[in-house]
């Protein structure tokens, strides 16, 4: 059974696995010093300046994640969204985004906006599912080629 859990400090190490796991499946290579520099700090990166972060457990093993990262007072960016491949199929992605959009709402957040990149296409099509439209940002990240935005 798979639960979600706040952040706690010591993830770091297993959630840029993950993160790199993922990414892998793809042809995708992470980016320890430009894209995914926020997860060597969570705590910093996320939660301090008024964000969320979360974990999705198996027995200990962090299987799955998501960050709500402050952009502004009123925007988001649903960042490091990532679930291990043999995890895809089980509803567990739409858990997080459900939890994502609450924990987003929770911090008064009436915007969510996200990059990605668009050989994702599992994600894809759930931010699609879930309402998010596709716009052109003032930057992408270096691995992405889309950018997607939701009103909450």
């Amino acid at each position: 059974m798979c639960t979600l859990r706040g952040y706690r400090q010591g993830d770091e190490g297993e959630v840029f696995a993950l993160v790199e796991s993922a990414l892998r499946h793809y042809g995708l290579s992470v980016s320890p010093e430009e894209t995914d520099a926020d997860i060597k700090d969570i705590g910093k990166s996320y939660i301090l300046p008024g964000g969320a972060f979360k974990v999705l457990e198996d027995n200990g093993r962090i299987v799955g994640s998501y960050g709500v990262y402050k952009v502004d007072n009123s925007t988001c960016e649903l960042r490091k969204m990532y679930l291990y491949p043999e995890y895809k199929g089980r509803g567990l992605g739409k858990k997080m985004m459900g939890d994502a959009f609450v924990a987003a709402r929770a911090l008064g957040y009436s915007r969510m906006v996200l990059e990605t990149n668009r050989c994702l296409k599992e994600a894809v099509s759930l931010y699609k599912k879930y309402g998010f439209t596709e716009y052109s940002p003032e930057h992408l990240s270096d691995r992405c080629d889309c950018a997607m935005q939701k009103d909450l």
